[in-house]
């Protein structure tokens, strides 16, 4: 067998092996998360694996949410794992600002050198390589994958960066599930506090009117939302004096009526 032919041996295993580490780090993922994993659990879990099959420093996922105020993307949730005794890594808006611009992967083996963060970086600065790929769920991106310091010499490769593109591609929709179903309980929990607030508010107004002779006397409190800033009530004075109070906050919802409560 010529040494080409061994060459080309020795290049179809090392794609192998790499082939079956992809899946063999793909399948403890998707084996690992399950629908009663909280959002916080399945990314701890995900970045986790990367830091073990990638070998690097840290990892972390960035979520991103829409700001009511200008419309600009901004992190939401952060989580970071690291197997030294070491600070977590930051470059939060540097990063996110790049990604939301080009929306593809970051891969940068030596920072210092890189024309495009030459503002943050300077000879203190611990980020020595990076790579970033986006996560989209739906065809909207919805956050990032990012792995530092890559702990070999030769830094990060293109199969790096294909796996976790991978990994970002197979975790992003469960991702979005996890955190869609913690803002449908948050929404729930809110419902179920709100109807009790409701309950109480009624319970603070008269339980009865009360009967005099040659008057017909009601009320009845209809808040615009669950519960509201009106109040009434009836109090007797003495045998011949009755008194009606009325209150109206200024406002709706929730503020009015615990400024009436009080």
């Amino acid at each position: 067998m010529n040494a080409e032919r061994v060459f080309q041996l020795e290049q179809e295993n090392t794609r192998l092996r790499r082939a079956l580490e992809e899946l063999s780090v793909l399948n403890e993922i998707a084996t690992a998360i399950s629908s009663t994993l909280t959002l916080d659990q399945i990314v701890d879990l995900i970045v986790q694996k990367c830091i073990k099959h990638l070998k690097v420093e840290q990892g972390a996922v960035m979520l991103l949410t829409e700001s009511k105020d200008d419309h600009a993307f901004q992190t939401m949730i952060r989580r970071t794992d690291t197997t030294a005794d070491i600070l977590p890594y930051r470059l939060d808006s540097q990063l996110t600002g790049w990604m939301l611009r080009n929306q593809k992967p970051l891969l940068i083996n030596n920072f210092l050198e890189d024309d495009r963060f030459k503002a943050v970086a300077d000879g203190n600065f611990p980020i020595r390589s990076l790579l970033s790929v986006p996560l989209t769920a739906k065809g909207q991106m919805i956050g990032l994958l990012t792995v530092f310091n890559k702990k070999s010499e030769e830094g990060y490769t293109s199969n790096d960066q294909r796996l976790l593109s991978i990994i970002a591609t197979q975790s992003a929709q469960v991702i979005e599930n996890a955190r869609l179903l913690e803002e449908e309980q948050a929404l729930i929990q809110m419902q179920k506090e709100m109807q009790m607030a409701h309950d109480i508010q009624i319970k603070l107004l008269p339980k009865e009117s009360p009967r005099l002779p040659g008057y017909d006397i009601a009320g009845v409190s209809i808040p615009a939302q669950v519960v509201g800033g009106d109040y009434f009530d009836f109090i007797p004075i003495n045998e011949n004096r009755f008194a009606f109070a009325v209150g109206d906050v200024s406002g709706k919802g929730l503020p009015a009526a615990l400024l009436m409560a009080n």
